[in-house]
């Protein structure tokens, strides 16, 4: 039999809609245990909606990354971006933030240990050597680093236990997939121990450039982690951990979804093929290093200190068009890194907890890319001779961004009575940032910045007229953000809660800004809030047999931060522009029940409902006369009822779904087969012909554990329906190219404990 069963915190109600009694059933359902708020606590005794997967859960739900804990979490969007295999893209609940450009920042956080990751650039992360992962919804600044103010996604590794182990795990699927991951430890001694894991997972390409024959949405990626954890008394716990992944994959090239209008190039028959004129050459690389030291001071309060640097560094190709011309050629690189130290202290009395402590970030972020606006021939153009000026209009963005944060926070729990708890919390936070910002036309195809490693036309080395943007400056922000609430246990398996939290993003710079056309985007923009009113139950029925986890949220979201770009088909040139969307609303349900039918049958059902409104976007457009010429002046419109909708915020979201677990061979088979959908996602901050419509998914897997519980082998199919939707894509003037998420897939895998 399996060591541990852990059960994930969804739903169950289709067996009640078709009738099903409960009445033979006589298996308790298993407890969770989260550290939502960074001390171990059952899931239903936590005043805050947060959905949790240990190890089990996640082999027999087959996912492998974070994208594939999307479907399984009400109202969550976690997805692979456009051009790379490893960078995310994370909304919940509405917020979120979907341009991975340097400069700008995340409204999901992402940890690893309590370890926030600031940048969308390699945290698509594989799972392996996990313990347990959790996704907290709602705003959550009183007890996590930056930036969670849609929510915050944990991936929690697994503590050693000193012994001597070794566990080869490895994959085998669809489009030749072979994946291997080798993990392990030892103990040093009775103090100390020493583990680590390699992991590779390739995968041949979906489709493929018809040009060439490179595989496009492929993988080959290969990461590995090591730490040591000493424990020199029962008072001490030391941590020091370092992680790396190298993503070679090639780069991601879209699908061209209308007739080309500069030539004769047609859409192809398969959405994962392309005729880029572009290398497929893509590098990710993402690493780390940390160190947490825990001190029990006594059997009241506990003191953490956690220390981590991590860096990225990414260098890959777009192309916006997707054919075999340089027009719309994207080069790009980012580079960043980033410093954390958090100070903790946790207190526990008879009647109250409190969670406080001192967070510092400081990070740069840089980067630069090359947008390739068309081969025009300036000779001709402008009469000089043949060979004066190289053929071709390049326009570089270039620059970087400095962040220096500090923070602190409390969240104070407090017993009124025996089953009556108040909650206060509040976040001060304190940003910085200094920016540079370059944008400018250069003659001839790639700018001097990326002339010498690509073939082309070299670039004159001076600016073809001047600057459009070429600027330097620095703004700092605070704001307090607080939270208060109250819980109520009507009994061991019913409580009820009420919640207000606050969550704050800082402003910052738009690194695409156009001073030409928009001379105020020197200034940056705003910081974005949300303020969140919540309420939920969380209870337990039937002796334990039915877990149902219910919330309703109101949000009032200011300033929200939505880039908007646009393509001068006159000029040739793209302006970028940072809008702070003045006001929105955001409005939703979540239900996540958990039943056991029989012994050996469960149910689960997840529900998830967002409703979300511009109620006023005021930008600046010039006046057109009636000829559809500018006249000069400049106007201020309301475009709130033309976005309509929020960006990946499906307002429905939805799982059902079996499991069947029985006796088997000496251990334990389970089965499960499930159905997930999504209603229609917008992909920009204005409708576009890339918005998809709804999508309806059907997974199945069988996972079998051994009795002795070293081993175990999976069988998952994934997307059996075979359903082709976009999740990303470009939209540039007549320019649509579509990204889409991944056909059927099976694979078989499994792991031995030696």
């Amino acid at each position: 039999m399996r060591k541990t069963i852990t059960f994930n915190p969804l739903a169950v109600g289709i067996m009640l809609a078709c009738g099903a009694s409960f009445s033979y059933a006589d298996k308790a359902l298993e407890e969770v245990t989260v550290t939502a708020q960074k001390r171990e606590q059952s899931l239903q005794e936590v005043p805050v909606a947060v959905t949790a997967f240990g190890e089990d859960a996640l082999i027999e739900n087959g996912v492998a990354d974070l994208t594939d804990i999307q479907k399984l979490t009400p109202n969550t969007t976690l997805q692979v971006s456009r051009g790379t295999n490893s960078t995310l893209t994370a909304y919940i609940r509405g917020i979120g933030q979907q341009d991975p450009l340097w400069g700008f920042e995340p409204g999901v956080g992402i940890y690893v240990d309590d370890i926030y990751v600031a940048r969308p650039q390699g945290a698509v992360m594989d799972v392996f050597d996990v313990e347990r992962i959790e996704v907290l919804r709602g705003p959550q600044g009183t007890l996590y680093g930056k930036n969670t103010i849609g929510g915050a996604v944990k991936y929690v590794t697994k503590k050693m236990t000193g012994e001597n182990e070794f566990k080869i795990r490895g994959g085998v699927g669809s489009y030749n997939q072979r994946d291997l991951i080798l993990s392990g430890q030892v103990g040093l001694g009775s103090k100390v121990a020493l583990g680590g894991a390699v992991a590779t997972y390739h995968r041949d390409g979906f489709g493929e450039n018809i040009l060439t024959g490179a595989e496009n949405y492929n993988k080959k990626i290969a990461s590995a982690r090591v730490s040591m954890e000493i424990t020199p008394n029962e008072d001490w716990f030391i941590r020091l951990a370092a992680d790396s992944t190298i993503d070679d994959s090639n780069a991601r090239f879209g699908h061209l979804m209308f007739d080309a209008p500069t030539g004769p190039e047609k859409p192809l028959d398969n959405v994962y093929d392309h005729r880029s004129n572009m290398s497929p050459d893509n590098s990710v690389e993402t690493g780390g290093a940390s160190a947490t030291v825990e001190w029990q001071v006594s059997d009241a309060i506990t003191l953490k200190s956690i220390t981590a640097s991590r860096t990225g560094d990414t260098v890959t190709n777009i192309d916006f068009d997707s054919i075999n011309r340089t027009d719309f050629d994207v080069p790009a690189y980012y580079k960043d890194d980033q410093f954390t130290q958090e100070f903790q202290l946790n207190w526990s009395g008879d009647k109250f907890n409190l969670v406080s402590g001192i967070y510092y970030y400081e990070g740069t972020a840089e980067g630069g890319f090359d947008a390739v606006l068309g081969t025009v021939d300036f000779n001709a153009v402008f009469g000089w001779p043949a060979g004066t000026v190289p053929v071709g209009l390049t326009q570089n963005v270039s620059g970087s961004v400095d962040t220096e944060s500090l923070a602190v926070y409390a969240n104070y729990e407090y017993a009124l009575t025996d089953k009556l708890n108040m909650i206060l919390g509040g976040r001060y936070t304190s940003d910085e940032k200094s920016a540079r910002v370059f944008k400018a036309n250069y003659a001839g195809v790639y700018s001097p910045m990326f002339a010498d490693h690509y073939d082309g036309t070299p670039a004159l080395p001076d600016t073809f007229g001047d600057p459009l943007t070429d600027y330097s400056n620095s703004k700092d922000w605070s704001q307090f953000s607080p939270k208060a609430g109250v819980n109520y246990q009507f009994n061991e398996d019913t409580m009820m809660y009420g919640s207000f939290s606050s969550g704050f993003k800082s402003g910052g710079f738009d690194m695409r800004g156009d001073a030409s056309v928009t001379p105020n985007t020197s200034e940056g923009y705003d910081p974005e809030t949300a303020e969140t009113f919540e309420i939920g139950i969380k209870t337990q029925l039937l002796d334990n047999r039915i877990r149902l986890n219910a919330a309703a949220f109101h949000t009032d979201y200011e300033d929200m931060q939505v880039t908007v770009q646009n393509f001068d088909e006159d000029s040739g040139g793209f302006s970028s522009a940072v809008v702070n969307a003045g006001q929105s609303e955001i409005r939703g349900l979540e239900l996540e029940m958990l039943a056991s039918i029989t012994d050996a049958l469960t149910a689960n059902v997840v529900l998830g409902y967002t409703d979300a409104d511009y109620l006023e976007v005021l930008t600046k457009v010039p006046e057109l006369d009636a000829e559809g010429e500018e006249t000069g002046n400049i106007l201020t419109v309301d475009v709130a009822d033309v976005w309509k909708n929020f960006q990946y915020s499906p307002q429905k979201t939805a799982l059902a779904q079996l499991s069947y677990a029985m006796d088997f061979a000496g251990g334990e088979l389970v089965m499960n087969s499930s159905v997930s959908y999504r209603s229609g996602i917008q992909i920009y901050a204005a409708p576009t012909a890339l918005d998809v419509g709804s999508v309806t998914l059907v997974d199945a897997g069988a996972t079998y554990f051994s009795g002795t519980g070293n081993w175990q082998v999976s069988l998952q199919g994934k997307n059996l329906n075979d359903e082709i939707y976009r999740n990303a894509g470009y939209a540039s003037g007549n320019w649509i190219t579509g990204y889409y998420s991944a056909p059927r897939t099976v694979a078989l895998t499994g792991s031995y404990n030696f």
